[in-house]
């Protein structure tokens, strides 16, 4: 995320619009275009247009919103075949709005990381992209564990190497130490504190252990316990507790009428 201007609570409109669930980003930018918003009483049609949460007035169709924002997290159980963005393929983004119930539709939702298009599993969106770097950020270590259904056998010698660290790029380091662990006779349990390209599946073909199925089914203290496509908001006890990231609140006072 590009630093705010003016300060913690400074942003540019159409984001902060879509931050506070007001209008989704795209939808921000088509209603800055058209007129329809204005800033401290004079229309814009900038939807870089520079507001403080919590000083500047803006106004919808002449209706005062509220820019005031708090870190939204959800969970999303994605099924397979559903690719992360792109062409005419179905997306994760389409999954997900199919799910959001009407309060959450306003919202500009980022994906946290991203799952293949055949990965199954737990992936979270949020409305805060200081969640997402917290989330990512090989220096969070947050675990992130998957299951996947393997197609040769996995023994002691190949669940040590995972465990010790696997070289998954001709020239760069090894993986960090994963925990590893047989789930039944095809199944490997891995948990991973990094997020490289494809990583579980280049760690387990680097020992041997090609992948059929792929799985992620916890992040950090957070399992997944939706069916597929759908979702939940996570309190924010959870998000504190579960996924060790502090939600933030950006409150304000109700916009003056003009």
């Amino acid at each position: 995320m590009a630093a705010r201007e003016g300060g913690a609570g400074s942003d540019w409109l159409s984001r902060a619009l879509a931050r506070a669930g007001v209008l989704p980003l795209r939808e921000a930018e088509e209603a800055a275009a058209h007129g329809r918003l204005a800033v401290d009483g004079r229309p814009v049609k900038e939807p870089l247009t520079p507001v403080t949460v919590g000083r500047t007035r803006v106004t919808l169709d002449g209706h005062p919103v509220s820019l005031a924002w708090h870190t939204q997290v959800l969970m999303l159980h994605k099924p397979a075949g559903v690719a992360a963005h792109g062409g005419r393929e179905e997306t994760v983004f389409d999954v997900l709005r199919a799910a959001l119930p009407p309060a959450l539709l306003g919202f500009g939702w980022h994906a946290v990381g991203r799952l293949d298009k055949d990965t199954t599993g737990l992936l979270l969106f949020t409305n805060d992209e200081r969640f997402v770097t917290h989330a990512t950020s090989p220096d969070t270590k947050l675990p992130k564990r998957y299951v996947a259904r393997v197609g040769s056998r996995a023994d002691e010698a190949k669940l040590a190497a995972l465990r010790a660290g696997v070289r998954i790029d001709r020239d760069g380091p090894l993986t960090r130490p994963a925990r590893a662990q047989l789930r039944g006779d095809d199944s490997v349990e891995l948990v991973l504190t990094e997020g490289r390209f494809h990583q579980v599946k280049r760690m387990l073909n680097a020992v041997g252990l090609p992948t059929l199925a792929l799985h992620r089914e916890a992040v950090g203290a957070l399992a997944l316990d939706v069916s597929p496509g759908a979702l939940r908001v996570l309190t924010d006890d959870e998000v504190r507790g579960a996924l060790n990231f502090s939600a933030s609140r950006a409150a304000e006072s109700s916009p003056e009428k003009e």
